[in-house]
């Protein structure tokens, strides 16, 4: 059987999905759609604007989901892929809001405003510089909460944020304290590295943020997905419509537990991974997962013909 699955941040590129909209009229009604939605010209940063631009997580968030959603409607409608093959779909953190678009679960027009806004949130909760994420390499996620509640926080956060696969997880919290559990992971040999982000995603210090989306949420409608989607938080399938709000309330300052949700999958008959959107990173975590699985990431029309 065969999952699709949705990258989150970090993805991006300038001229992400030109091709597609060269090709295709679906594609630029997408972008026209997404573009009304917001209220300014987000098509036009994604073409032509810098990377710098689309670094800001109010802009990646919204670029990435349009981008994702604009190549699955692609594979849908133009190249007749029949969804019946799919068992369940997931996204990975913003990825998510993709995979509830996909599943017409949420509307593109309210997906790309609630990105949008979760974006801004996320960037305010905590003021620049006071807090990071890095990432751990070569430690199982019970090895690294072992090593955490060892370790002496008491002047501010340190939480697993991601749990990507077998020896990649990122911890997310204050600055201060991740550089000083750095140095002790780097006097134990363990290797780490700081990721180039602008806010300390998926841990408590987001807690503000989530508030002010649950009421973004609350007004939001949501319909049942018309396939089966795995939650962030919970790494199983999301049994009702009425769930959704409160996971993705939850999903802004909680663990993202992709290689649980992998897991699950791949102990419920899927062998075959298919990454739709920028990128090819979540291919690369599921092989790490399990690399005997078949995985594909279509980020080009070849990719989509080779499909089939």
């Amino acid at each position: 059987m065969k999952a699709i699955i949705f990258p989150g941040q970090g993805s991006q590129k300038a001229g992400m999905a030109s091709e597609f909209l060269s090709n295709f009229k679906i594609v630029k009604e997408i972008f026209q759609k997404a573009d009304e939605s917001l209220k300014f010209s987000l098509s036009k940063i994604i073409l032509n604007g810098s990377d710098e631009e689309l670094k800001k997580t109010e802009i990646t968030q919204p670029a990435i989901l349009t981008t994702s959603f604009a190549i699955f409607s692609v594979l849908k409608k133009e190249f007749n892929f029949d969804l019946s093959q799919i068992k369940y779909i997931a996204g990975h953190s913003l990825g998510e809001y993709s995979a509830l678009v996909a599943s017409g679960s949420l509307s593109l027009e309210d997906g790309v405003r609630l990105v949008h806004e979760r974006g801004k949130l996320m960037q305010t909760a905590v003021p620049e510089g006071k807090g990071a994420m890095l990432a751990v390499i070569g430690l199982d996620v019970n090895e690294l909460n072992t090593l955490i509640k060892k370790f002496d926080i008491n002047k501010g956060i340190c939480e697993v944020a991601n749990d990507n696969s077998p020896g990649q997880i990122i911890l997310s919290g204050t600055k201060e304290v991740l550089i000083t559990f750095s140095n002790n992971l780097k006097s134990a040999k363990k290797r780490s590295m700081f990721l180039p982000v602008s806010a300390p995603f998926h841990c408590s210090l987001m807690k503000p943020a989530a508030e002010s989306m649950k009421l973004l949420l609350q007004k939001t409608n949501f319909k049942n997905p018309n396939l089966q989607l795995i939650s962030n938080v919970t790494a199983t399938p999301v049994e009702k419509d009425g769930d959704i709000k409160d996971l993705l309330y939850k999903q802004i300052f909680s663990q993202v537990r992709w290689r649980e949700t992998i897991e699950f999958m791949l102990k419920n008959d899927v062998n075959d991974f298919i990454e739709i959107g920028p990128g090819k990173v979540l291919s690369g975590l599921v092989k790490r997962t399990n690399d005997k699985v078949s995985t594909r990431s279509l980020t080009k029309i070849e990719d989509i013909k080779n499909l089939q």
